[in-house]
């Protein structure tokens, strides 16, 4: 029989869609079932190509499980973490394997005696610790330091100076001497160093910038603002958040205390900075990761909370942004300060959120102050202090979220959902790393046993567990920097391009969808034949899975050639 794709010679070896021919696309598969399936005098008087799709897709799943070849992998570096997120079309692994410098593969084993389990967060008493009215926020009441619960970005450099006026500093250098009246600063150690007064360079000068601040002051956090020229004259945006497990709540209310700054007017020249705008609100999106912005040149990038510039015109702050707390959030714009809540914010589609505040103050370019003599040059700044140094504050303290659903939900533990039983594992170094040999009075006898030996264990590859609920696989710190293949089965329904069939196993599919429309079919002449295709769709099945095995005489002669007994052929 002819081609019938009608794909030439050169069509095929000059693309990129090599040996696709021993398969069949399910769309193929369909329409070929109702032209010899489905019809008048046939089998199948009449059906809907819809019902015959539907049961032609779980006929690809099921022969996706065991009797299809499994061909999906995935290929990481291991983290810190120790952990893999499982693909989006995971259904089970068939292996998972290290990959050593030679890139041979060494097998890693499950382990039933560890777990990531939901480690209840309990009272001093012992008692559980209850969702409702308790505040899911670590520390928020700032009566601690940003880090180790709270992730910020720093306070950048504003476009204010103040003396002093720094001069450049020679290789030779050790200490500068500062300007006076009528000396333009020198090299201390010149001398020193074998040069004159007259072969000393001239110092440089360079303007000592005023940096904004983010901080916890009295168990405050405090946005510290001034103006700066970045894409134009504005204040930096700056963001702080922390991830919050809402896993098992359904809807949040949110209630924060909040502080604008008050506007910065001068008599003369008008308006230097509006209020303050601080929100405090709930993300959707991780701010470490951020969003996919079409920035001044029309490129798309990603801008993290780590960006604090808002008119940038490179990567602008994702800080200034409102509708980037998705799910809502509380604001301060007036230079008032008051308590602010937000009911039942509906959590039920994510497991994870982000308490997110934004910071900003709109500076106008009257706050901007001109510089005579540029940095960097033999000339000393003027003016020696720029005009605008008064910072804009915001700030923002007690922040609550609790859950409001009913029935109440336990609490987990820890932040960030680790159990003491995996953090203990995963720091723990595995016992098959161990280097005792158990050549000793206690393990090392006359006899010569190895007492309390975990087989299991009994090996150096290293082992995992997956945790299911979260969808992540979990790794022994041996694992750690090394590369990892996991090897899966899908259901064959990720993609149309993956909804195909391997020719070995068509007339299996066939049987499949046959034997599953007359099955579920009320006409009793389609249960009489229910059974009989019941056993051709086993048959085919099994004929399909021998072929599919790949199973080559010569392969196995070589292999049995290992063995004591020599094999002819």
């Amino acid at each position: 029989m002819g081609l019938l794709d009608n794909t030439t010679h050169r069509q095929y070896y000059e693309g990129n869609d090599y040996g696709n021919y021993q398969f069949t696309s399910l769309d193929d598969i369909i329409t070929q079932f109702q032209i010899a399936y489905v019809g008048e005098n046939k089998i199948i008087p009449k059906i809907k190509r819809t019902d015959i799709a539907f049961h032609a897709q779980r006929a690809l799943q099921e022969l996706s499980f065991d009797t299809f070849k499994s061909i999906k992998a995935y290929q990481i570096e291991i983290p810190p973490s120790l952990q893999m997120i499982l693909p989006h079309d995971y259904v089970n692994y068939s292996k998972i394997s290290s990959v050593d410098s030679a890139g041979i593969k060494h097998l890693l084993y499950p382990t039933k005696h560890t777990s990531n389990p939901f480690q209840i967060r309990q009272n001093t008493n012992g008692e559980y610790d209850i969702s409702s009215g308790v505040n899911s926020v670590v520390n928020s009441d700032f009566s601690n330091a940003l880090s180790g619960t709270w992730s910020n970005s720093p306070g950048g450099v504003s476009g204010a100076w103040e003396t002093p006026t720094v001069p450049w500093t020679h290789p030779y250098t050790a200490v500068i001497y500062p300007q006076t009246p009528g000396n333009a600063g020198g090299i201390q150690d010149a001398y020193d160093n074998g040069l004159t007064a007259a072969q000393a360079p001239d110092p440089k000068f360079w303007t000592e910038y005023i940096n904004d601040d983010v901080n916890v002051i009295s168990n405050e956090l405090v946005f510290k603002h001034l103006w700066v020229d970045a894409g134009q004259v504005s204040g930096r945006s700056y963001g702080v958040w922390q991830k919050i497990d809402v896993s098992k709540i359904k809807y949040i209310d949110l209630i924060a205390n909040g502080e604008s700054a008050t506007q910065q007017t001068e008599t003369i020249t008008g308006d230097l900075a509006g209020f303050g705008v601080v929100r405090v609100g709930i993300s959707s999106v991780d701010p470490s990761i951020g969003w996919d912005v079409v920035n001044h040149f029309g490129n798309t990038v990603r801008v993290t909370a780590t960006h604090t510039a808002p008119f940038n015109k490179v990567n602008p702050s994702p800080n200034y942004v409102a509708n980037n707390l998705d799910l809502g959030y509380l604001e301060w714009d007036d230079g008032t300060t008051s308590q602010e809540t937000i009911e039942s914010i509906d959590v039920i589609n994510y497991d994870d959120i982000w308490v997110y505040i934004q910071s900003h103050v709109p500076f106008t370019s009257l706050a901007e102050t001109a510089i005579t003599n540029a940095p960097g040059g033999n000339l000393s700044i003027l003016p020696v202090d720029s005009t605008n140094n008064t910072h804009s504050i915001n700030r923002v303290d007690n922040i609550s979220i609790v859950s409001s659903d009913e029935p109440d939900v336990l609490l987990n533990t820890a932040f960030d959902t680790n159990s003491s039983t995996w953090n203990n594992y995963k720091s723990t170094t595995p016992s098959e790393n161990n280097t005792n040999d158990y050549i000793d009075n206690t393990y090392w006898p006359n006899q010569g046993e190895r007492f309390g030996l975990e087989p299991s264990h009994a090996q150096i590859n290293g082992s995992f567990f997956i945790d299911s609920q979260r969808g992540k696989i979990h790794f022994s710190s041996n694992i750690s920097g090394k590369n990892v293949i996991l090897d899966y089965i899908s259901d064959s329904l990720g993609t149309d391009k993956e909804m195909q069939v391997h020719k070995f196993a068509e007339e299996a599919i066939y049987k499949w969808i046959a034997y599953a429309i007359l099955s579920t079919s009320s006409i009793q002449l389609h249960q009489q034949l229910a059974s009989r295709f019941k056993k051709e769709k086993f048959a085919e099945t099994r004929k399909a899975k021998l072929r599919l095995s790949n199973i080559k005489l010569e392969e196995i002669t070589q292999i049995l050639r290992g063995k004591s007994k020599h094999i002819k052929h």
